[in-house]
């Protein structure tokens, strides 16, 4: 019996799923194994130091991705359920999608791929990019459509951290120009490319109610809570990461107060904005990452936060409007002021950081995070010292440059892919809508003419 035209979307995306996590554990079976390490009884003591060393950071950056972020999002009031839900499929795929990539590109020895924590963790890490790219078209695109994103973002990623971290030897331990920048500019230039050049009006279910912003914000209180275990598990155990807790906790305080600030001076009866403090709190953390683990003093990194909050509300209240209606530029959750603003702040910070560095203040030279290919520390050990600060500075400026050049290009052909007609991107009128993809249980028991699964197929079929 054939199937109806409009149930062919629904039915594409538990067939790519399914279809992925059976290859996945058909390559799994065949190549990927447990370290040989932790087998051994001698390296018992030095396995158990790591894990317990690691673990925990891991722990509460888990708690972030799946609980802060996903909480985050839920400020659409009737995407609730998409939202948490979507963030969660996303980190689950894009976390093996690059197990597997940085597996066979950087850890493929004698047919096989020895599996650690560690690899777990960067694995994680490249996910995150797929997490905050898609916060620029959430709301108005299908689950289809995000995953092939979440395909093509994580190869491009890894390549472009490749180039930054071990062949231009950026220092980045907090992955500011890595991770924030290039994932914001991706996901801006996905949602150019997909919505071309038309004028996005807004939708009259985009709009926050008080319930929905109180959720978000308790994401926001997540997110600030375990953000200094995000930038600081890659540090060097010791003295460097140490000051990297330090200075993101000491840029997280400057940024919520700033924010308060900023945005009861912005409205013009004082209150303060739900959107600014669940984003511009945030934006401490993004810009201090890039010098978090070198020895800029504890006023440097309150004023690094400070400036990052101005930023990003500044970006909420003027720049985000001014960009979708010259450059008809759609950026749902404000990725841009949340993680490119505070992130390009952030990479200018690390040259003048770098040129003010001396061996006297610095004590030892800034970690360095292990990137996919896990062999910075190789290229980058004494690059510093070989090029000087000012070799240094113009290294940092150039992992600018790539992170935003390489992910908007990325992006513009991504979202063009995207645009896609068997994706099924769904129509204007039925965004930002749970009942498009799950079954409510209000609707199911008193079903109305704005949910009922006619109209959902009919649209689909549209």
């Amino acid at each position: 019996m054939a199937v109806p035209p409009s149930t062919y979307p629904r039915r594409l995306l538990p067939l790519f799923l399914g279809l992925f996590q059976a290859v996945l554990l058909l390559f799994f079976a065949l190549f990927v194994t447990y370290d040989e390490l932790s087998a051994q009884a001698e390296d018992t003591s030095l396995v158990a130091n790591q894990v317990y060393s690691t673990f925990p950071f891991f722990q509460d950056i888990q708690v972030m991705l799946v609980v802060g972020l996903g909480l985050l999002l839920t400020f659409l009031p009737r995407y609730g359920f998409s939202s948490l839900t979507h963030n969660f499929l996303l980190l689950n795929f894009s976390m093996q999608w690059a197990l597997v990539l940085q597996g066979l590109l950087h850890h493929f020895h004698h047919g096989q791929i020895h599996l650690d924590l560690h690899k777990l963790l960067i694995s994680e890490f490249a996910a995150v990019t797929v997490l905050i790219s898609v916060g620029a078209i959430l709301g108005r695109a299908s689950p289809c459509q995000l995953l092939l994103m979440a395909t093509c973002e994580i190869p491009i990623y890894l390549a472009s951290e490749w180039v930054i971290v071990t062949c231009l030897g950026v220092l980045d331990v907090g992955g500011t120009i890595t991770i924030h920048i290039f994932s914001c500019y991706f996901g801006l230039g996905v949602s150019k490319a997909l919505f071309k050049a038309t004028q996005q009006p807004p939708h009259p279910k985009e709009t926050p109610t008080p319930s929905s912003d109180l959720m978000s914000l308790v994401g926001t209180l997540i997110l600030w809570v375990f953000w200094p275990s995000f930038v600081a598990v890659l540090c060097q155990p010791g003295d460097a990461q140490h000051r990297a807790i330090l200075n993101t906790l000491l840029a997280m305080s400057a940024s919520a107060i700033t924010t308060v600030v900023a945005s009861s001076l912005l409205e013009r009866d004082g209150k303060l904005s739900p959107g600014h403090l669940q984003n511009g709190s945030l934006a401490g953390g993004v810009a201090i990452g890039v010098v978090a683990d070198m020895a800029v003093p504890p006023v440097a990194a309150l004023a690094l936060g400070s400036l990052s909050a101005v930023l990003c509300v500044l970006g909420f209240r003027f720049l985000t409007p001014l960009l979708r209606r010259k450059l008809t530029l759609h950026d749902q959750c404000g990725i841009h002021n949340l993680h490119g603003l505070p992130g390009i702040l952030g990479a200018a910070a690390s040259v003048v950081a770098v040129l003010v560095a001396s061996k006297d203040t610095s004590g030892s030279q800034p970690s360095q995070p292990s990137p996919v290919g896990g062999n910075a520390s190789e290229v980058v050990e004494g690059q510093w010292g070989a090029r000087g600060a000012g070799g240094q500075a113009l290294c940092q400026a150039a992992g600018l440059a790539v992170a935003v050049g390489a992910s908007l290009l990325a992006g513009l052909l991504t979202g063009a892919a995207l645009r896609l007609p068997c994706l099924a991107r769904p129509p204007e009128r039925l965004c930002f809508d749970d009942s498009l993809y799950f079954k409510i249980q209000d609707q199911a028991e008193s079903p109305g003419p704005d949910s009922s699964a006619e109209e959902g197929a009919l649209a689909l079929k549209e």
